[in-house]
């Protein structure tokens, strides 16, 4: 069983987790991508900050999420840790139902190239490779990826 539920990117569990994904990050690219995110950006509207916990309590992996603009969300700190399976699958399908909730049309996210597992993991799940954007635009070790987030249909009431 996975529970995820909202976290503090400061509390105890979400730092380990963030500093896991940062050394991970920093050995594949050499680059720990700490300078891409700073906790306060999950703490402004539209924005959140997750962590995946296993049956006994322990945390399993992380996700956030930020605004771009109205219509864009981004995915920022997504890690899971190695040998969990599922949950990075489970720390997506969160976030992207979240972002349906608040609102977003699209959410986007930056990885590096060289990163093929996470490139390969985004595609199976249905991301394609846009147009690098903000601070990634000319920056040939980085790849953007998106996905547009299905509509959501209400179904009026009948009274």
């Amino acid at each position: 069983m996975i529970a995820i539920a909202a976290c503090d990117p400061d509390s105890p569990d979400a730092r380990i987790l963030i500093e896991e994904l940062s050394a991970a990050l920093a050995a594949l690219t050499g680059d720990s991508g700490k300078a891409s995110f700073a906790a306060d950006d999950t703490r402004v509207a539209r924005s959140l900050f997750v962590v995946a916990r296993g049956a006994a309590g322990q945390a399993l992996g992380c996700a956030a999420l930020r605004p771009l603009d109205d219509d864009v969300g981004e995915v920022k700190r997504m890690f899971a840790r190695p040998g969990t399976n599922g949950v990075g699958a489970a720390l997506l399908a969160h976030v992207e139902q979240a972002a349906q909730g608040l609102g977003y049309r699209q959410l986007w996210l930056e990885t590096r190239k060289v990163n093929t597992r996470a490139v390969a993991f985004y595609a199976r799940h249905g991301y394609s490779v846009i147009s690098n954007y903000g601070k990634y635009v000319g920056r040939d070790d980085a790849v953007c990826l998106g996905r547009i987030l299905k509509a959501t249909s209400v179904v009026p009431e009948q009274g």
